[in-house]
């Protein structure tokens, strides 16, 4: 902020979301064969249908993401070069062709989906439950839950039609690959797929996601027709029309396509075989456990759940090629990265400045210190949910960010009246608190000194950033995101008794969604921290704005403070505070409506537990699981769940001094009555009652988050994103109205 915080350069960065088509031919015997994930087929049945028909449930992205046609029969098999019918004896021993359409087990799944349940599928103890195990729903639950913590909502059947499907792909093409080669160029995945199956570890090779998908081998969309038994393949040129074949030639035609077919993919592949092996270089994705991330802070790297689809493109460290210089500013510089098309890398300097550089002096390790405290920061706003253009800590010194074209706009937050505030509003003594918190804007011009602007002033200077105009909308996106920032900041350094008194954040347009996402940088440069509230312990940059001169004591005595802040920002991704919700349901029917509320309470990474008890039927078991709960010391908020007549909340909140919410699944036909009995209780109870099992796992969050400023954080981006989305609605129905 002028005069204040930090003003650095803004950054740009941006993505490209690269796609694959395969062909996949597998064999009759081969698709029977995945380990009885699959149905047999008995002769009988074969000779009744005539055309087999798979079993297992296959979704579009594992084996193609583009497709002439979806609709078509999943598998069949026909003679080629001939309008006949098939021998079913014959038909055994063909080829086919496959492709897929939805089955409805929900959306695609994205690359960074399938990468975090491989991740998963990877754990040894995952391993052997799932070798071990007849009946495995309660296994792919809790690779759902593992997810969910990763910000990726699956359900567990999602995630195990995934996991079949992976390991069928896997299994028919080590099968096809006697014929047609590397099988690495046909499956997404295959060197990560094949170190678990081989029980190897994932290496940095092993984490090459792309390395499949990246390569687009369009030899053309094989498409079924079950009427008449004939196949048409087509091509980039013309149209290959059937050869008519003797059915006792059948094999040599089989071959034939076989050649042909592999000698197209050939001929398109050659081109990209260094953009092959580069991606095979991949770096392994770093596990997002909490766990390991507190133990080793400086291996933080984040991956957020809505990065860009550039990011898993990421390379390893020791091969990334930096190329242009894009931009350099006071304390940065920008290199684009040729490795990583529509990213940066952002690269920390071991340089402080002071009023638009007229202050400026080298301090050793500022880079670094200055690099962990925004990557910390950056990922701390991402787990709650606000938008950026971060992408993951690279090194000490520097991070990776997707392009973004900046605003020119600084936005300043402040609690507390202080620095150049005071000069541009005498009258007001320092220390006067804002309620709400005070938002200023200046426009970015080191020759005017950063004059400040209003509202009307950004409208109207009509600025345009990756095809998005700055209107009133966006002018109200980023005022209403800049509160929520600050106020997320603020709460994460409450637990440390330490003081947020003001903050300069900058946005830019991510241009690949063209979107508004918090862009720059964060750290110690761009905010004023009090310790317990006082001035005098001032630890930000501002010690080194009052030094009346620059000594190479003093420059300790500053990079002391810079020290000081990036220790403790890594606490801000931790809490000391513990919290559980225990759902009690009347009886095993109202498991479904439950399964909702543990699933909302993880989006706040709040823990789950489901138990069934009934107080009518069972009340002294009932206490029992109240007391059980109650003498560990974890604060807990039960959630009572009974149809009919509710017995399980009234009876919770007379014997309990935790806090109990009533979510009773209400039936069509007697919903109106049932109500009743959780919402009229004798006096001396209190337990509120929603309907909505998103809405009894908010409430606990908001219990919750009075103590976590993790929980916290999480709600209150909710708020924050409801409220854009409402926003742009507006927008967009105004702009159709017009």
């Amino acid at each position: 902020m002028p005069g204040d915080t930090g003003e650095e350069d803004s950054v740009s960065n941006m993505s490209e979301d690269l796609r694959v088509a395969d062909i996949k031919k597998v064999s009759d015997s081969e698709i029977l064969e995945d380990e009885g994930d699959f149905a047999n087929s008995t002769p009988a049945a074969l000779e009744a249908t005539q055309i087999k028909k798979e079993t297992i449930d296959i979704d579009d992205d594992s084996i193609s993401t583009t497709s002439e046609d979806r609709s078509c029969t999943p598998v069949a098999k026909r003679m080629v070069g001939t309008e006949s019918h098939i021998p079913l004896e014959e038909a055994q021993n063909h080829f086919k062709v496959i492709t897929v359409n939805d089955t409805g087990a929900g959306k695609h799944w994205s690359d960074n989906e399938v990468r975090a349940l491989i991740n998963i599928w990877s754990d040894e103890k995952i391993q052997q439950m799932l070798e071990g195990a007849t009946r495995n729903k309660e296994i792919f639950e809790e690779i759902a839950r593992r997810l969910m913590k990763r910000g990726i909502d699956r359900d567990w059947k999602q995630c195990r039609t995934k996991y079949k499907n992976l390991k069928y792909e896997y299994r028919a093409l080590q099968k096809e690959n006697e014929h047609l080669g590397n099988p690495r160029r046909k499956m997404r995945f295959y060197d990560e797929v094949d170190c678990i199956l081989r029980r190897q570890p994932l290496g940095p090779s092993g984490w090459g996601c792309e390395s499949s998908s990246l390569l687009s081998v369009s030899v053309g969309d094989v498409t079924v027709n079950t009427g008449s038994l004939s196949i048409k393949r087509k091509t980039w040129n013309d149209e290959v029309s059937p050869v008519p074949l003797k059915k006792s030639a059948s094999e040599n035609a089989i071959l034939h396509f076989q050649k042909l077919l592999t000698e197209r993919v050939h001929t398109v592949t050659e081109g990209k075989k260094l953009l092959l092996e580069r991606l095979y270089k991949q770096e392994e994705m770093q596990d997002l456990n909490r766990t390991q991330r507190y133990a080793d802070p400086s291996a933080i790297q984040q991956v957020p759940p809505a990065a860009p689809a550039v990011v898993a493109m990421a390379p390893a460290a020791s091969d990334l090629k930096l190329g242009k210089k894009v931009n350099e500013g006071k304390t940065k510089e920008v290199f684009e990265l040729p490795d990583m098309p529509g990213c940066v890398l952002m690269q920390s300097k071991d340089q402080i400045t002071a009023g638009n550089a007229a202050r400026k002096d080298r301090m050793e390790g500022k880079a670094a210190i200055s690099n962990t405290t925004t990557s910390c920061v950056f990922q701390l706003l991402q787990e709650s949910g606000i938008r950026t253009a971060f992408v993951r800590k690279q090194s000490d010194t520097a991070f990776i960010a997707a392009h973004c074209e900046m605003i020119p706009v600084e936005w300043v937050c402040r609690r507390i009246a202080t620095g150049s505030f005071l000069k541009r509003n005498p009258g007001v003594k320092e220390g006067y608190k804002f309620y709400p918190p005070k938002i200023e804007m200046f426009y970015k011009d080191d020759a005017a000194n950063d004059p400040q602007w209003s509202e009307e002033q950004i409208i109207e200077a009509k600025f345009c950033f990756a095809g998005l105009t700055i209107g009133q909308t966006e002018v109200d996106i980023m005022a209403r995101s800049t509160q929520a920032i600050f106020e997320i900041l603020e709460k994460s350094w409450q637990p440390q008794n330490c003081t947020l008194v003001d903050l300069k954040i900058e946005f830019g347009v991510n241009v690949l969604t063209k979107e508004i996402v918090l862009a720059d940088v964060i750290d110690n440069d761009s905010w004023r921290l009090w310790p317990s509230g006082d001035r005098s312990q001032q630890k930000d940059k501002q010690s080194y704005r009052d030094l009346k001169e620059v000594t190479p004591e003093a420059l300790q005595m500053v990079k002391r403070n810079f020290e000081w802040v990036a220790e403790r920002v890594e606490l801000l991704l931790k809490t000391k505070s513990q919290g559980r919700v225990v759902v009690l349901m009347g009886s095993p029917s109202d498991l479904s409506h439950c399964e909702k509320i543990k699933k909302a309470c993880a989006t706040f990474g709040i823990p789950c537990e489901l138990r069934v008890t009934s107080a009518h039927k069972g009340p002294d078991e009932t206490l029992r699981i109240k007391a059980e709960y109650e003498g560990d010391g974890i604060p807990t908020v039960f959630v009572a769940v009974a149809g009919r007549s509710n017995g399980l909340g009234p009876v919770m909140s007379g014997n309990t001094a935790y806090p109990v919410v009533n979510c009773p699944p209400l039936s069509a036909d007697w919903g109106t009555q049932d109500v009743w009995s959780s919402l009229r209780l004798p006096s001396g109870l209190s337990c509120p009652t929603t309907l909505s099992p998103e809405g009894a796992a908010q409430f606990a969050a908001q219990i919750f988050g009075l103590n976590n400023h993790l929980v916290w954080a999480k709600l209150r981006s909710n708020m924050l994103n409801t409220w854009i989305s409402l926003k742009q609605a507006d927008k967009k129905l105004r702009e159709c109205t017009l």
